[in-house]
């Protein structure tokens, strides 16, 4: 069930069945000139969604906000610091922790590489500290990278705002997307860090959104439902048994 739309009674009766949640994390981030900055959120939220139809669990809130280092100079991104996730991290595991939830999944929407090294800090952490804690952390754009790439996109090296992102938010908010954007991959000068993130990446597309269908989005989010369903079974196997 969602925390937001539960009761007190309502919570302390889910967790008498399960004392699994998953918490899903995004971002406000520029996706080229045609999809809504919270793309990332909106994609991880509708995983949990649908894995919450197959297995019983708390699903926190999202948040909204991520750490965004190549695409924080792009109109719209809103980025907080890496040292803030990590706080805001902790601070929600160690109050789903005291309120009986002995079993976490961080969901991640947004793909960065030191945002989620951000949030698995945070997480050790958790571990470290709070005995009776499971955790994971888990990159739910990278499952749907990696079942896209495998069978459904058509675009070899798609990443940000391309196929991937474009088809899966045809398929849950069509209303949402504004056309398309041209393909582009991103041109930073590596292994030197780029000052000017604007003019290595200026229309922040990675990939080929025109190649995007709403089938192929429904397909995606049928397979990252499915294994974060698994994962959250796994989950209670560790914490309930």
């Amino acid at each position: 069930m969602k925390i937001a739309h539960m009761t007190m009674p309502d919570f302390e009766s889910l967790l008498k069945r399960t004392q699994t949640a998953v918490v899903v994390l995004g971002s406000t981030e520029e996706h080229g000139q045609h999809l809504p900055l919270d793309t990332d959120t909106m994609q991880a939220a509708h995983t949990a969604e649908l894995a919450l139809k197959e297995v019983e669990f708390f699903l926190a809130p999202p948040l909204h906000y991520g750490y965004c280092r190549s695409t924080r100079d792009h109109p719209g991104t809103l980025s907080i610091s890496p040292n803030t996730l990590r706080m805001l991290v902790r601070d929600i595991g160690e109050s789903l922790y005291r309120h009986g939830v002995r079993g976490v999944i961080f969901l991640s929407g947004h793909a960065g590489r030191i945002h989620m090294a951000a949030i698995e800090e945070a997480v050790q952490e958790l571990v470290d500290e709070l005995d009776e804690l499971e955790a994971a952390v888990v990159c739910e754009y990278a499952w749907a990278a990696e079942e896209g790439r495998a069978a459904i996109v058509d675009t070899p090296d798609d990443g940000h705002a391309g196929e991937i992102e474009t088809s899966r938010i045809m398929s849950i908010a069509p209303e949402l997307v504004s056309g398309t954007s041209p393909e582009e991959y991103p041109a930073f000068p590596l292994p030197f860090i780029a000052r000017d993130k604007l003019a290595a990446w200026p229309g922040g597309v990675w990939g080929d959104p025109s190649k995007a269908t709403a089938e192929k989005g429904a397909a995606l989010y049928r397979l990252t439902a499915k294994r974060l369903a698994a994962l959250v079974r796994r989950m209670q196997e560790r914490v309930e048994g």
